[in-house]
């Protein structure tokens, strides 16, 4: 795990005095999971880089109990991208290899502090898993960096693969080496979820300092809070009342627009839900499989319906699955209950023999997460091999976020969106489905309509003309 920080300031061995460490010595320190390795690999007057090298003990983490393997995977714990990726543990050697640095102190050269200096930061190997280039963008622009980001391949002898979670990042910035590690370190675990330490009211407390001058600012600074936290209600409750103070507004004229935005989403959520079981009431389906079910509200609902005799829920990711169940209160279900209830874990771009045979599927505000060259893989999945009967599919419709107050034209709803259509694109994307794989449909509006620009959400109801 590698990150390097190089600036042309002149001098620019002035770096070694920031950072207190010094250009011609190899310096190490120990951390709970490893070593890191501080080094210069350049160091003149005209140019300095600075390298930060992590040596993770895998073997170790587990032995801690600091890591979360795929509880899938019996050798998860083990076989990890840890060692390989920058993360929450480059956070904490940060600041424990600088922390003079990032709590402003120059002993030697004090007007250093607030300077500040053309800085590049190179990220080789860095995790976006939900939201990719636009989170990272989201998340570093505001703050005045230019961003360079490329994804990497799952395999560049396998192309059709498709693309990883991971991506080289670099960073250009005109800024004091105390802010830049203030932002690396709470912006590298906002990106990162999963965490190689427990989450608890300390993270709160750090957050804040880390974020003093700057997080209260960030137009992305619910997103980052909730990201660093890892979305704890309790924890996320807390800093946003903590930040609220420090700004000494209770409620901001950006968090009414950001309540407001989501006391809207949640209604609409709502209303999709309910139209999504009417239609499938509507049907004579009596097996129904609801695919990206996430947390299980669907699937909450669809439980209150005697016609549907099974209920099937698949999502990507298993901590989504656990939250279902736990939702659901599957272990104190009815014996006759838990049988017509199953979740599994996959994935909807890859062929899969539990997908088929079933009389109705289910897919509320998935595919606006995916890739658009993976959407074919989507499409030969549900409607070419699975071939449920009915579809019942919902996705947002772009021309409505003109309604959102504090919105840019160019934003989407959830920094995770990867597309957003409007009414126009998804009818043409419906009908080409239609005409491919031999199904009927009908296009049905969610939510309340406004003149020119619809509905919130829109939705198709393929059925099988086979």
């Amino acid at each position: 795990m590698l990150l390097n920080i190089t600036t042309t300031h002149y001098p620019a061995t002035d770096l070694g005095y920031l950072l207190h460490k010094h250009p011609d010595r190899f310096q190490s320190v120990s951390l709970a999971v490893g070593k890191v390795h501080i080094f210069y690999p350049e160091c003149t007057e005209e140019k300095a880089t600075v390298s930060i090298l992590l040596d993770i003990d895998s073997v170790d983490m587990v032995k801690k109990a600091k890591v979360k393997g795929n509880e899938g995977f019996a050798l998860g714990h083990y076989v990890n991208d840890r060692p390989y990726v920058v993360s929450s543990i480059m956070s904490v050697a940060l600041s424990k290899a600088f922390s003079s640095a990032m709590n402003g102190k120059c002993k030697d050269k004090p007007e250093l502090i607030d300077q500040k200096l053309p800085i590049e930061v190179e990220i080789p190997t860095l995790p976006a898993p939900a939201g990719g280039e636009t989170l990272i963008r989201n998340l570093f622009e505001p703050l005045g960096y230019d961003v360079e980001v490329e994804r990497h391949q799952l395999d560049e002898k396998f192309k059709e693969w498709g693309d990883s979670k991971y991506y080289s990042v670099v960073l250009k910035n005109m800024v004091t080496v105390k802010d830049l590690l203030s932002h690396l370190y709470v912006l590298i675990p906002a990106l990162d979820n999963d965490k190689h330490y427990f989450v608890s009211e300390d993270e709160v407390e750090k957050l804040l300092k880390r974020g003093e001058g700057w997080l209260h600012a960030h137009p992305k600074k619910d997103n980052i809070t909730r990201r660093y936290l890892l979305n704890l209600k309790s924890l996320t409750r807390e800093a946003f009342s903590r930040i609220n103070e420090e700004e000494g507004n209770a409620e901001s004229e950006d968090e009414e627009v950001n309540a407001e935005l989501k006391k809207k989403k949640e209604t609409l959520h709502q209303k999709r839900l309910n139209l999504v079981v009417e239609k499938l009431l509507e049907t004579p389906a009596a097996r129904i499989l609801d695919l990206g079910c996430g947390e299980g509200k669907l699937i909450k609902l669809l439980m209150k319906h005697n016609q549907f005799s099974e209920i099937h829920g698949m999502d990507v990711s298993y901590r989504e699955l656990i939250k279902a169940k736990q939702n659901l209160h599957f272990d104190e279900l009815a014996p006759r209950l838990q049988e017509k209830l199953n979740l599994f874990q996959g994935s909807l771009t890859y062929r899969d023999q539990r997908l088929a045979g079933f009389d109705a599927a289910a897919v509320v505000e998935v595919i606006e997460h995916m890739d658009l060259n993976r959407l074919k893989a989507f499409e030969r999945v549900l409607f070419e091999f699975a071939k449920p009967n009915v579809v019942v599919l919902t996705t947002p419709n772009k021309e409505y976020n003109a309604m959102f107050e504090g919105m840019s034209d160019d934003a989407m709803r959830h920094d995770d969106h990867r597309f957003e259509w409007t009414r126009e694109e998804f009818k043409n994307w419906v009908e080409k489905i239609a005409e491919n794989y031999a199904y009927s449909f009908e296009i049905f509006p969610v939510g309340d309509e406004e003149v020119n620009v619809g509905a919130p959400s829109q939705m198709v109801v393929f059925k099988n003309g086979n």
